[in-house]
This record gives structure tokens, C-alpha cells and sequence, in this order.
């Protein structure tokens, strides 16, 4: 179907190239950006505090530790209490000291009940720390040496295994991310809305203009934003000024074709006389002869810059049924011995993007025609399909040969100079078609009978 027909279905909202599906993926590009900038910021941020936290709490303990260990004159090691952190007497709970003499015991929390701390990072006075293996994994181990009086060295190490650090931080990321996952989930929502209501006024937009073009309505009706209010009154404006060119143009059409009638008339009358006279009867000829081919034209040429100044213009639209039954009345007084049959399956409501005057002038040529070369009836039949243009006339008269049927649209095409006629009206039902994207295609009948068939549909895409 031409696109000019085609009917104004649903707007593909989510297309590629469509606003909104623009909209929801910048939305949806930036809330990823900073939903993506917030997770990797904060679980950075959250491990590092939470490292340093542990280390400030390891360097606390060992320095309690080495405050609470005595060397008893006996070289043993002694603690005046225990460590403040509960954690060290619970056994294999990850928090973990051990001090040790060479030559001498080692003593150990209450936690280790296995295992033993890597006494090699106490090296010196200075605190130092790493990762060794400790009694129940990977342990974060801190240590120094501090100097006994008359006993030598002795090594303080303390240590806190490293998978109650990745703990914390995977409970915290596994709960950011499923916060961040809803803040984000909202967020789309919430664009989402923004948009489905912010373009709303365009979906408005959308379906009057739609009406406009089905001839539903002469003008963009509705109310709409201050953005779109001046483009909407614009249009509205085109719209009038188009109408009103429009009339124009069909009266200056009118007024030449009756300025050019008076005189083509006297010149005719007065080419008849010089006919009749002996002397100039070849010149009165020929005159009456050029007078017919330029009546032809004026006709012709007329006819072409009415329909072209009405084609597809915005509001342009006729119901079929109110242009076809005034004519289908004509028809029968104007060729009473002929039956003109009305076939329309779906009634005759539908509506067609055509200008009336247009196209009762094009129905009014065909019906016209097939009355004149019917024998008995003339069928006209509408499409199964109320939104699509389609018409048949139908007759059974003597029909066409292939090459008649080639040449029937030509300019003064007459098969039969005895049948009244000018040669013009199939010329200008198919202008008048064309300009709106419709195809007059003449045949002989789809059953086999004798007869032409005339019919009308829509321009394929692109024709």
C-alpha cells in the first residue's frame, strides 16, 4: 500500500530511533556510571578503613601484650592478666598471641589449641607485619622484640587470620550491592516514568496528526506544553494558509477555464460558418479542428491543477458512501435502460484520504464511461477491507482489445466517434488518481465475461 494511504498505526515507542528509547538508555548509561562509581568507591573505601582498622587494633594488642608478659628470675614468662579482647581465650576463634625466649617456654593464648605464630617477623624493636600461615589459615601476624634484662630477647607476635578481614568486607559489598541494585532498579523506574509522562504531549501530538491525515479532523486539536504549543500553532497556521491556497487555486482554475470558454466558443461558431462557406471550407476545418484539440487541453490541463491542488493536502478526506450514492442516483437517470449495482461488503463508511470534489469527478468519469459502452449492468465494488482504497466498476459491454486498453488513458482517445464523448475523461481520472497515490489500471473482467474493468487501489510503496 502507498505510504500515503497507509493507515496510522501505533507508533513504535521502543524503535531504535525513537526519543524515549534514547532517553532511557542515557538514563540508564548514567545511573550504571554512578551506581558502578558509588559500589567501586565505597567497597574500596570500606576495605581500606576496615584494614586499617585491624592493623591499629593489632598494634594495640601486641602492645598490651608486651606490657602484660613478666620474665620471672627463673627465666619463665608470666602474664599479669589476660588480654583485654575476649577473643583470644575462645579457642580457634582467629585471634591468636604467642611469646616466646629462646632456650626458654613459649606461652600461648587460650585460642591457639593448635598450631603455632611464624616467630621470624619479630626481628627487631620494631613492630613489623605480614601474612603467614596460621593455626586455622592465612593469618595477618604482627611482632617485635623487646630486650629481657639477664634473659635476652624476647619475641611478642600476635595475629588475626585474614579471612575474618575478607569477611567483612564481603558482607558489606553483598550488602551494598543489593541496596545499590534497588537504588539503581528505582532509579530506571523512575526515568522510566519521567519519560513515559514528559513525551506524553508528543504521543498527543502523534494521534491528532494522525487524525489529521485520516481527514478526522482540519486542525491539530488539544492542549499542549509551552515547548510545543508555538510548533502546534505553526502548523495549525500552514494548515489554514494550505486550505485556503487550495481554494484559491480551485477558483482562479474556474475563472480561466470561463475566460477561456467564451472566446474558444466564438472562435468555434465563427470557424462553423467559414465550414459552410465554399470558399473557406477547408480553412473553417481546420480551424474547428484546432478548436476541438485546444478545448481538449484547456479541459484536460484544468482538470490536472484542480486535483493537484487538492492532492494529500492535511484534513483531505471523503466517505465513500456520501461521494458514491448522489452519483450512483445520476448514473440511472442519466442511462435509464442501465442497472448500476452497489457491492460493498463492509458498507460504504469507509473513508478515503481523497478531497470530495476530486473524487466524485473520478468516480463520476468511470461510472460515466461504463454506462455509455454497458449493454444491461454496471457493478461497483468496494475493497473487504474498510481501510483500504479499493474500488472496481465493472460493465458488460463489449470490453477492449489489449492495445485500446494501452491507448484508452491517452489524451482524445475515442474508439467510437459516434459515442458521445471528448477522449478526455479516462486522461483525467487518471490524473486526478495519481495525484493521489492511487492506480487506475483498466482489464478485461476476472470472470471471462464480456466487459472492462476499471479499477482503483492504492500505488504500491515506493511507485
Amino acid at each position: 500500500m502507498s505510504a500515503a494511504f497507509a493507515p496510522a498505526g501505533p507508533a513504535r515507542r521502543w524503535h531504535w530511533r525513537s526519543l524515549r528509547l534514547r532517553i532511557l538508555l542515557a538514563v540508564l548509561l548514567w545511573v550504571s556510571l554512578g551506581i558502578g562509581g558509588i559500589w567501586f568507591s565505597a567497597t574500596r573505601l570500606f576495605a581500606k578503613h576496615v584494614e586499617q582498622q585491624y592493623h591499629e587494633e593489632l598494634e594495640v594488642h601486641i602492645k598490651e601484650l608486651a606490657g602484660l608478659v613478666r620474665v620471672a628470675p627463673d627465666g619463665r614468662l608470666r602474664m599479669d592478666r589476660p588480654l583485654s579482647d575476649p577473643r583470644y581465650l575462645v579457642p580457634l576463634s582467629g585471634y591468636y598471641w604467642q611469646v616466646s625466649l629462646p632456650g626458654r617456654e613459649t606461652i600461648r593464648s587460650a585460642s591457639m589449641t593448635r598450631g603455632r605464630l611464624d616467630q621470624s617477623v619479630a626481628h627487631d624493636s620494631t613492630i613489623h607485619h605480614h601474612i603467614e600461615d596460621g593455626p586455622t589459615g592465612p593469618a595477618i601476624t604482627y611482632g617485635f622484640l623487646r630486650d629481657a634484662p639477664g634473659a635476652g630477647q624476647v619475641h611478642y607476635a600476635i595475629a588475626t587470620d585474614e579471612r575474618l578481614l575478607d569477611e567483612a568486607i564481603t558482607r558489606f559489598t553483598r550488602e551494598l550491592t543489593v541496596w545499590l541494585s534497588a537504588l539503581a532498579l528505582a532509579l530506571v523506574a523512575t526515568g522510566l516514568a519521567v519519560v513515559s509522562v514528559g513525551l506524553r504531549p508528543l504521543d498527543r501530538l502523534a494521534r491528532a496528526t494522525a487524525r489529521l491525515r485520516a481527514g478526522a479532523a482540519a486542525r491539530l486539536e488539544g492542549d499542549y506544553p509551552t515547548e510545543l504549543a508555538p510548533l502546534v500553532g505553526d502548523l495549525n497556521a500552514f494548515i489554514d494558509h494550505n486550505r485556503q491556497t487550495v481554494e484559491r487555486a480551485r477558483v482562479e482554475a474556474g475563472n480561466l477555464a470561463h475566460a477561456l470558454r467564451t472566446p474558444l466558443a466564438v472562435m468555434t461558431d465563427e470557424a462553423e460558418r467559414l465550414a459552410h462557406r465554399e470558399t473557406t471550407r477547408n480553412a473553417g476545418r481546420i480551424l474547428l479542428e484546432q478548436g476541438q484539440v485546444m478545448a481538449q487541453h484547456i479541459e484536460y490541463q484544468l482538470a490536472r491543477a484542480s486535483s493537484a491542488a487538492g492532492a494529500r493536502g492535511p484534513g483531505t478526506a471523503s466517505q465513500i458512501g456520501e461521494v458514491l450514492t448522489p452519483i450512483l442516483s445520476a448514473m440511472r437517470r442519466l442511462h435509464p435502460d442501465r442497472e448500476f449495482l452497489l457491492r460493498a461488503p463492509t458498507g460504504t463508511g469507509a473513508v478515503w484520504p481523497v478531497d470530495p470534489v476530486d473524487l466524485a469527478e473520478l468516480l463520476s468519469i468511470l461510472l460515466d464511461n461504463a454506462g455509455k459502452w454497458s449493454r444491461h449492468q454496471v457493478r461497483v465494488e468496494l475493497a473487504a477491507e474498510p481501510d483500504l482504497p479499493e474500488l472496481a466498476v465493472i460493465d458488460d459491454g463489449p470490453g477492449l482489445t489489449p492495445d485500446q486498453i494501452a491507448r484508452a488513458c491517452d489524451i482524445g482517445t475515442r474508439f467510437d466517434t459516434a459515442m458521445p464523448g471528448s477522449g478526455l475523461g479516462l486522461a483525467i481520472a487518471r490524473e486526478i488518481a495519481g495525484a493521489y497515490g492511487l492506480r487506475l489500471t483498466l482489464s478485461p473482467r476476472a470472470d471471462g465475461a464480456s466487459g472492462l474493468e476499471a479499477r482503483l487501489s492504492a500505488l504500491p510503496d515506493g511507485a
